[in-house]
């Protein structure tokens, strides 16, 4: 009897691993956190990206009352927020973060796709 030879496709690579759409800091999910228990209380916050500014794109954040069918829901340290799917592209492997200065308090975004900011930091380009 003879053996018949077995051949076999050669194995495909391994895919790498998309990095998380957003992340948040231990400082967002506490600022979130706090304005969904208060204010915003059953509200969740949506993250956009709009053309804007003298660098061509900034982010935009409003409340809204439920997920639209074009929104991403990220789920972080137990806090919620909604991207808009036309803005995902813009923003694999951000991190949002919370940073209280001494005249101002506010979401900052720290984007691995960015290329470039304005001066004023209102708008960036990717």
């Amino acid at each position: 009897m003879s053996e018949a030879t077995a051949t076999t496709a050669p194995a495909k690579p391994a895919r790498r691993a998309l990095p998380p759409l957003m992340r948040l800091t231990d400082a967002a999910a506490a600022r979130l956190e706090k304005m969904y228990a208060g204010g915003q209380a059953g509200m969740l916050l949506r993250i956009s990206v709009n053309t804007k500014g003298c660098s061509g794109m900034a982010y935009d954040m409003s409340w809204v009352d439920a997920a639209g069918p074009t929104d991403e829901v990220v789920r972080d340290k137990d806090q919620t927020v909604l991207v808009d799917r036309k803005a995902s592209l813009f923003l694999i492997g951000t991190e949002m973060d919370y940073k209280v200065e001494q005249l101002t308090a506010g979401f900052t975004f720290i984007n691995p796709n960015e290329k470039g900011r304005c001066g004023c930091g209102e708008s960036f380009h990717v």
